[in-house]
């Protein structure tokens, strides 16, 4: 059980020598087990502790009880000690949430002050490889990518995991091997949750009836997702660093990040998936709350037509504006002026005459139009005041007021190219075409449009 977990420390760099870690410490076997192991190989590793434990105020007398030993047992192992009460049940009632994960936010928010004030480097938590499995099955049951057949790393930014390559019997062998006694959770018991049910139901029936080293093959093949995750991640960011462009905020915060959908597109489809994973964390730190269904939508939405856009969790919205993606975020970036590096699009004319009955082109990047009606030179820009189209029965609409009807936000109107004559606008891109230069019985010449790459605006 020594050699393993240092080995496994060791391989994962999960401490470095002089390191001042927090202990996560419960009482119940896991816990404690990690306290003797890390008070073992503390001057092997170079490490200076301190135990802190919850109390969630549930439980009555029997948290009660786990406070206390975990009390005594630090005392007898020269640990420092702290523990810290909380209100988990109040604290869920007041943000909407479990009290299952109104205790977990509230442990890790007390172990992080705790580092802090104790100038720590590290979170040791006691994780263990059927957790590990748990976490997996979890995750693939709710519906996941690679990131969450990943499971638990053993390290991610300042929690470490020291018993994941160990599993609970080995654990609780560890324990009575030594005589050290440790407490029980009796809600562990309970299958209200649904990783009890995993742990208490599920994986010993895949064990008995299926393979008993199930919960290990369960980590082996997390442990490969994980690596396959990780490879991926690299490779997203790489070609974001050099594709992408950004907006900052006065504080050189990411507010919004842009890629070419062309080049996007000619990705790996998986490939693409960790790109767009990326923009979003770039521009928000947080993924939670981003799901796959998340991720193809913004998939779609390159492939889209310019001018349409999903809000997504978090006040961040994604946006097709020319032939640009752009993940933003809606409540830090309103003064941002996207044109000033927008991409304008490339527009091919070519003029022929037309045949009636010829078939017109139904795409959206393809239009035809009735040359002999175009008296000025066009140009393809962003709109104007005073731009508007003309209707069916020839009545005008100005384009700001089409863009209020197409429900197209405020910020984002001043985003989509057209092209005009004058202030006539022949073609809002993405949307729709002036009924004066339409094609008719009458035309004779046709101006055809068609949507090609893209050039810099100006």
């Amino acid at each position: 059980m020594y050699k393993t977990i240092l080995d496994f420390i060791r391989r994962n760099r999960l401490f470095t020598p002089g390191d001042r870690i927090i202990v996560a410490l419960s009482g119940g076997a896991d816990s404690v087990c990690l306290l003797v192991i890390l008070n073992e190989l503390k001057d092997v590793l170079g490490l200076t502790l301190k135990a802190v434990h919850v109390h969630h105020g549930l439980r009555g007398l029997e948290a009660d009880r786990d406070s206390n030993y975990a009390r005594e047992l630090s005392r007898s192992l020269s640990v420092p000690f702290e523990c810290v009460s909380v209100d988990a049940a109040e604290y869920a009632r007041e943000h909407k949430m479990s009290v299952e994960e109104a205790g977990r936010h509230l442990r890790y928010e007390i172990f992080e002050k705790q580092r802090i004030a104790f100038h720590g480097d590290k979170i040791a938590v006691a994780h263990h490889a059927d957790d590990q499995a748990e976490t997996i099955l979890y995750h693939l049951f709710r519906g996941t990518g690679l990131k969450g057949l990943g499971g638990m790393r053993p390290v991610r930014e300042r929690i470490v995991r020291p018993l994941l390559i160990t599993g609970k019997k080995e654990i609780v062998a560890y324990l009575e091997g030594k005589g050290i006694s440790y407490c029980e959770d009796s809600t562990n018991s309970h299958t209200d949750y649904a990783r009890n049910r995993l742990r208490i139901s599920l994986l010993p029936q895949i064990r008995e009836q299926i393979n008993t080293r199930a919960a290990e093959n369960i980590v082996h093949a997390g442990e490969l997702a994980a690596k396959a995750d990780t490879y991926l991640e690299k490779q997203a960011c790489r070609y974001l660093e050099q594709h992408g462009s950004w907006e900052f905020d006065e504080k050189n915060q990411v507010t919004a990040c842009a890629l070419c959908t062309e080049q996007l597109l000619s990705q790996e489809d998986i490939i693409i998936t960790y790109i767009i994973r990326q923009m979003i964390h770039q521009v928000h730190s947080s993924m939670k709350d981003i799901t796959m269904t998340h991720v193809e939508n913004i998939k779609s939405l390159a492939s889209s037509l310019a001018g349409r856009q999903i809000d997504l969790p978090g006040g961040l919205l994604a946006v097709r504006i020319t032939d640009r993606l752009w993940i933003k975020n809606k409540y830090r970036n309103e003064s941002v002026d996207y044109s000033r590096d927008m991409l304008l699009p490339q527009v091919d004319f070519q003029v022929f005459p037309y045949k009636k009955g010829q078939e017109i082109p139904q795409n959206g990047y393809t239009k035809w139009f009735d040359y002999d009606k175009i008296k000025c030179a066009l140009s393809v820009r962003y709109r104007k005041t005073g731009d508007y189209m003309t209707l069916a029965g020839g009545g005008r609409k100005t384009v700001k007021a089409f863009m209020i009807d197409e429900k197209i936000p405020r910020e984002d109107r001043g985003r989509i190219p057209l092209i005009a004559e004058g202030s006539h606008v022949l073609w809002v891109i993405g949307y729709r075409i002036s009924e004066y230069y339409k094609i008719t019985d009458d035309t004779h010449t046709v101006i055809q449009m068609q949507l090609d790459g893209g050039k810099y605006n100006g």
